[in-house]
Order: C-alpha cells, then structure tokens, then sequence
C-alpha cells in the first residue's frame, strides 16, 4: 500500500492546482512565480490542508482516488466495501466517507488517525467550589448596576469599551447576587458557543474566589441537555438559538415556565441585539412575571446601528434608558484613561486604499442601500479581486517586521483561505485560516497554535467567526479587509488587537482598514463609546 506522500508525489501539476484551488495559485503567481512547481505546491497543501479536509471534500477526493494504481484501488474499495460500479476507481469516487471510513482511509496511507475528544464528553453539568479581583472603575460599576437592578425597572445596560473587562465586571455583581440568595438561578445568554464557553469558564473562576457555598452551573447550547429539576440553584448558561428551538417543542411551554419561576437574574451578553425579534421574544419569556427577575446587558456599543436613531431608540426604551457607562473621574471619555493606564494597548489606526476597481451594478447598488450592511455577493467579489489581494499580503507581510500575533479579517470565506494559502506559499511567514466551514477540530486546533507563546510571527485569517468570544491577548495588529456599515461589528474586529499590558496584552497596536472607495464603511477607529448617549 502507498504512503499519504507516495500518493501526492504522483501528482502533476494540474492535480495539484486543483487540489489548492486556480484562484489561489493564480495569485501565487502573481506574487512569486518561483513557487510554482511540483514540490512547493505539494508542501503548501500540506501545510494548509491535512489529509483528513482532503479526503473530506468530494471534488479533492476524486483526484486522489485518480492517482491510485489498479491494485491499490481495488484493496482500498474492499476495505472500504465501495462497489456497484464497473470499477474501483469509481466505486471509491461515489462512497460515502463517515468518520469509520475516513479511519480506514488513514490507516491505509500510513497516517495516524487524530485523537479527538467528542464534545458530547463534556458534561452539561458540573459543581463550581469556591484571585478574581476589579479594578477600581470595574468596581464602580458594579456597584452601580446593582443599585439600578435594585430599582423599580430592574433592568440596565452596563457600557463598557471592548477589552476594559466587561465580563469579569459582571461576573462580580452575578456572584454578589447569588451569595445574597438561596434557591434561584441565573441565567446567561449568548449567541455563539464560544460565547458560551467563555462565559461557563469564567464564572468558575470567578465563585471559586467569590462563592460562599457549593452551586450547580449549566451548559445549554449545542449538545448539551439539561434537567431543571437537579438544578435547585446556581447559573444556566445558555444559547440563544438552543433556548428558543426549545420554545418550540412540546414541553417548551412547562420547561420556560419553570425556569422562569427560579430565575432571579437575566444577563444578555451582546446586549445591542436584545430587541431583534428572536431575542426579544426569549428575554420577555423569561422577565415578564410581575415579580420577575432584573435583566443586565452588556455591551461595548449599546446601539444596533450608526445612523438609524429610531433603531437605537427602540433599544434604549427596551432597558428603559437605564445604563451604567464606564465613568473615571478626571476623564471625559474612559478609553482615554484605560489607553494611559495600559489597559487597552496605544492603537495606530491606519487606512490601506484597496485600489480594487469595484465595479457595482444596478442590482448590487439596490441592494446595498436596502441592507443593513455589505451583501454578501459584493463581499465575495472584493475577495476575488487579484490586486486587493496582493495589497493585502503585502501589507500582512509588513506588518510581520514588528508583529508577532496577526488577524485578518477577510471579506468571504474563499477570500480567507486564499489569502491564508499565499501568506504559506510566499514562505516569510506562517499562517492558518479559521472560518465557518473549517471543521470544528481543526478550527480548535489552529487557534492553540495562534495563542502558542513562540517568537515566530504568525497569522490567523477569518471570516466571520473570531469577532467575539475569540481570547488571544498577544494579537497586536489587525487588519480589516471586511467593509462593514455595521460600528458595532467594525468596534469587534477592532477590539481583539487592542488588549493592554495589564489586560495580558500589549503596549501598543496597529489596525490597518482596507478602504474600498466604492463602498460606505468604517474607515478609521471613531470615538464611538459616547456615540448613543442622546438615545439613553
């Protein structure tokens, strides 16, 4: 039987274009036509794809199945017990490749097959046993927000800048509350199971410094289950889209009822997205008993929009224009103060003209003025356009003289992956791609290698998925390839580079936004903590 690289050495040229994809070896040229030849294109697939992603996607799949002798074919399609076709070539193209197979695949090329721990393994349910300090305008905060949840409204906004401790602010004013009650839940929201996780992970930080007595705390999105009745109090830390399929069932109507009948406080990460219907609909579910638990959002942009003011309204008079914003006496604006003390780190705001030539056509400009934001259509024809591209890498491999952590923020999925592969390919530094198609074990897998403390540069670029719930302080440069109308989306990408030394970050930061003349965006970091205050 062949070798995994046995097999790649069989392929030519034209295989190994497609197997990367023409699009990016086109700007592989582009960019250096010294990298293309058999070895360094072998070594760049490698590098970017394992041989379990290539196994995995059907059009990969055939064109390795092709490079199979006769023998090998035929002993690959009886351990796999592929047939009904005229032969095993085409047997092997048209099975089906479970997570069994795939082992068997792997076994025979001499690869070792991944250890992976199913997420099913975590438990949805674990005890939290009582280090975990504010900073003094943390903590004046959270005596604020607790004196508003005191209040007749028992709702409120806590406004804090990204990267100031928005978090562990709350955690404290959660674990305040449950050390002042006995047999009531709290109940988290968030919209992503990194979200999720975070929140899970620190509030056990948090009630082991914190804690006066032993709680239960509740995973509720994705795979986890939970049964109400073993948790007689503690915190529920929920999914948005977990929590609202439940509505939907048949017991959904006894499960939020008695959840709501113990819950004593609500808390909405991402709070600027509380009055979208799908949230709203939940969070009235579980606040609306007359004597109902307090709601507290948290937010870096406690506004859905930049310019739509009855929007934002709509969301002031949903918490009843209740907020605490982060205030440090002597300074007009906190950012200010959090910049000198080195909690967010002294950020360089750059812009980087595309010069992309963007063409928009009748039905692009129609839609672009309809939409909240970029349509995804324009988003992917920025990601394939040559020139942008070659700015790009370009200003990444700039940025990699002074940087040692860097984001990407790409414009579509393909975009991300192409710019990831040339980064590779050109050889001067590392890189991965992250988005919301790469299997969820990879995806943990090149995140660790981006947060390895390591001298190297190196470079993470994405599409949509590292915006939030993402912690990786030493990012020190980003660069926003992604226009977006959206300030609270464009303040997220901003915010994972602007971490401060004692926030575990860095002195300083550098945020390159790439400007496509022909679109309406962000195109330098504005002063928008103070932007919604005549709203509240």
């Amino acid at each position: 039987m062949p070798t995994y690289e046995d097999l790649l050495s069989r392929a030519d040229l034209g295989c190994l274009e497609t197997l990367l994809g023409y699009d990016r070896v086109s700007l592989l040229k582009a960019l250096d036509q010294t990298a293309i030849n058999g070895d360094k294109l072998r070594q760049v697939l490698q590098s970017l794809f394992s041989a379990s992603d290539l196994f995995r996607d059907q059009t990969r799949w055939e064109e390795l199945v092709d490079l199979l002798r006769e023998r090998e074919a035929n002993e690959l399609a009886e351990i796999l017990r592929a047939d009904g076709y005229d032969n095993s070539w085409a047997s092997l193209k048209e099975t089906q490749r479970s997570r069994a197979r795939l082992e068997q695949i792997l076994e025979y090329f001499g690869l070792e097959v991944p250890d992976v721990v199913p997420r099913v393994n975590i438990p949805s349910l674990e005890d939290a046993v009582p280090d975990y300090a504010l900073f003094d305008h943390q903590l004046k905060a959270s005596s604020k927000v607790e004196e508003e949840l005191r209040g007749d409204g028992r709702k409120v906004v806590l406004h804090m800048p990204t990267g100031s401790g928005k978090t562990r602010t709350a955690m404290h004013v959660i674990a305040r509350h449950l050390t002042s009650v006995s047999g009531k839940i709290v109940v988290w929201l968030a919209n992503s199971e990194e979200l999720c996780e975070q929140a899970f992970e620190e509030f056990q930080k948090a009630w082991r410094s914190l804690g006066n007595r032993s709680i239960k705390v509740a995973r509720y999105w994705g795979g986890h289950a939970i049964d109400l009745d073993n948790i007689e109090e503690g915190m529920v830390v929920g999914g948005i889209s977990k929590l609202y399929q439940r509505i939907q069932q048949d017991d959904g109507t006894a499960f939020f009822s008695q959840l709501a009948q113990t819950t004593s406080l609500v808390v909405m990460d991402e709070a600027h997205q509380a009055v979208a219907p799908t949230y709203k609909n939940l969070l009235t579910i579980l606040t609306s008993r007359r004597d109902g638990p307090g709601l507290l959002g948290l937010t870096a942009t406690p506004g859905r929009t930049w310019e739509d003011l009855e929007r934002d309204q709509e969301l002031a008079d949903f918490f009843d224009k209740r907020k605490v914003r982060l205030e440090v006496d002597g300074y007009d604006n906190p950012v200010e103060y959090l910049i000198e003390e080195g909690y967010l780190a002294r950020t360089t705001v750059r812009q980087l003209n595309s010069e992309s030539g963007l063409e928009l056509s009748e039905t692009d400009l129609k839609k672009l003025e309809s939409s909240l934001d970029i349509p995804s259509q324009i988003l992917e024809k920025l990601g394939k356009n040559e020139q942008r591209n070659l700015r790009i890498v370009h200003e990444v491999e700039t940025l990699a003289d002074n940087h040692r952590r860097i984001l990407v923020f790409a414009s579509s999925v393909a975009s991300a992956e192409l710019l990831a592969m040339v980064l590779e390919a050109h050889g001067r530094i590392r890189a991965k791609v992250v988005t919301s198609s790469t299997n969820p074990e990879q995806r943990s897998i090149d995140i660790a290698w981006f947060r390895e403390d390591t001298e190297e540069s190196r470079v993470l670029c994405n599409y949509g998925v590292l915006t939030t719930g993402f912690d990786a302080p030493r990012t020190s440069a980003a660069v926003i390839a992604r226009p977006t109308k959206s300030v609270v989306l464009y303040n997220q990408m901003v915010g994972r580079a602007t971490r401060g030394v004692k926030a575990g970050g860095n002195e300083t930061a550098e945020v390159v936004t790439v400007v496509d003349t022909a679109l309406a965006g962000f195109t330098g970091m504005q002063d928008t903590f103070s932007h919604w205050e005549d709203v509240w």
